[in-house]
């Protein structure tokens, strides 16, 4: 095997002494081995497995989440951009963003959290909107953590801009401004607020928390890929991958996405269903567009379709013909740009 990257980490661990490790990354005819190895003092520890595969970006996804929870741990690497990847912890209006995003979730008032939930919750029923469109978690533990009080002081938030601004202003500083606060605006305080150690400690805890969530959507799709070709439907498909239906569905449609053929599951959930009301589909996406499957589901179906057994098999059916509708789309474009 050879080594084609090491790296030497070093972290202090009680009584001021110092421990050291190497992450390495070894290949042999493409079969690709990560492994971590620790030292106290001369003694070597012995060696960590932490993949062994033949899929480079899986042995990547792995490498980035077990080095973010090492870093959370203390351990720094002699060689820094140790993540290979587009993101960085440095830069400086990256970083202000970020610790007032960490000063917010450890010292936002909970009870403005909640009385903003409230209202993102009542706003996203009343404009028939996903509440996450409205305001997202981050931004709402800003607002109660920092408390504006005037629009210019809200648009000092991160992810406030003139539009939202406009739109939802008034009704954020209503609830933040009728409470007291201790600090001022600007916000440039919180640099000096925010210990710098448990700062980096939580960055790369971020990091861990999106590094996990690519390892498992990556070995998802390698699930549902070989099911697929073995002819499995959605409800084993499930089972595999310990997911739910529609995280399947969301799944597939990436495959689909990416240049992956997912007829051969199509094709088998569509096997019950006439072709008479697929066709029904196909034309209410002719009329209405792809985007919104609401008025599509109502077009095929009928106004005020509410069948006895819940619209999710409908849904799920309207998502499945949508992979067809598209791609047939993209093959019309594709025909006529050839041209």
């Amino acid at each position: 095997m050879q080594i084609v990257f090491m790296n030497r980490l070093s972290r202090i661990s009680g009584a001021d002494q110092e421990v050291f490790a190497q992450l390495w990354i070894g290949e042999e005819e493409g079969h690709w081995r990560l492994g971590w190895r620790e030292f106290s003092g001369t003694e070597e520890m012995g060696d960590n497995l932490w993949y062994e595969g033949g899929s480079w970006n899986e042995m990547l996804c792995v490498y980035r989440h077990e080095l973010a929870v090492k870093m959370g741990d203390g351990y720094r690497p002699l060689i820094d951009g140790s993540f290979h990847d587009e993101d960085s912890l440095t830069g400086t209006r990256n970083q202000e963003q970020l610790k007032l995003q960490y000063f917010s979730e450890h010292h936002g008032n909970e009870s403005v959290y909640e009385e903003l939930c409230a209202w993102r919750r009542g706003k996203a029923s009343s404009e028939r909107k996903a509440p996450y469109i409205l305001a997202s978690n981050r931004l709402l533990r800003m607002l109660s953590a920092f408390l504006p009080r005037t629009p210019e002081e809200l648009l000092q938030i991160p992810g406030v801009g003139e539009g939202k601004a406009s739109q939802y202003g008034g009704d954020w500083l209503s609830i933040t401004s009728a409470i007291e606060r201790e600090h001022s605006f600007p916000l440039g305080w919180v640099h000096q607020a925010v210990d710098e150690e448990r700062f980096m400690a939580w960055q790369y805890k971020q990091k861990e928390l999106k590094y996990k969530k690519q390892l498992e959507r990556l070995r998802l799709r390698r699930v549902l890929l070989q099911g697929i070709e073995e002819g499995l439907g959605m409800e084993q498909l499930k089972a595999q991958g310990g997911v739910s239906r529609r995280e399947v569905l969301e799944a597939v449609e990436e495959l689909e996405k990416d240049g992956y053929s997912v007829e051969k599951l199509i094709a088998l959930e569509m096997a019950d269903v006439s072709p008479n009301e697929q066709a029904d589909v196909w034309t209410a996406y002719e009329l209405m567009g792809d985007t919104f499957l609401k008025p599509v589901l109502y077009k095929a179906y009928g106004e005020g379709f509410s069948p006895a057994e819940g619209l999710d098999v409908y849904y799920e059916r309207l998502r499945l013909i949508r992979i067809r509708y598209r791609r047939g789309q993209a093959v019309q474009l594709g025909v006529a740009t050839n041209f």
